[in-house]
């Protein structure tokens, strides 16, 4: 089975940081960040695997993710709003597709869109 990657366009790495490892709790798997050179790195939470990438041409701001079989996600939801993250305060919907599902959505400071998805 392949296993797929998304990349997305990040634009300030400190941000990201913020953002991806302090709010979301992904960790660094690995980075290649060159002294001058804009950073590329992979970030996992669980079995979520994402490349962020200040490089110019690797993608677009804006990009959706969507993850879909998310366990927990009122627990995680809880989680993310416990926390004084100031630029983000999702919700919990259930979305229109599978009425027995739960989805939430957080943007990141480069508007990539992360969906996340428990089914019922």
């Amino acid at each position: 089975m392949a296993t797929v990657k998304p990349i997305l366009r990040i634009f300030d790495y400190d941000k990201a940081l913020e953002f991806y490892l302090n709010w979301l709790g992904f960790r660094i798997d690995w980075e290649h960040r060159p002294a001058g050179s804009p950073a590329y790195l992979q970030v996992t939470r669980a079995d979520i695997t994402l490349h962020l990438s200040e490089h110019h041409g690797d993608a677009s701001p804006g990009a959706r993710v969507f993850i879909d079989d998310f366990e927990h996600l009122a627990s995680f939801h809880k989680q993310l709003l416990a926390q004084p993250y100031m630029y983000n305060r999702p919700s919990l919907e259930t979305p229109f597709y599978d009425p027995t599902a739960l989805e939430m959505t957080v943007v990141d400071p480069f508007s990539n869109r992360l969906i996340f998805v428990e089914r019922g």
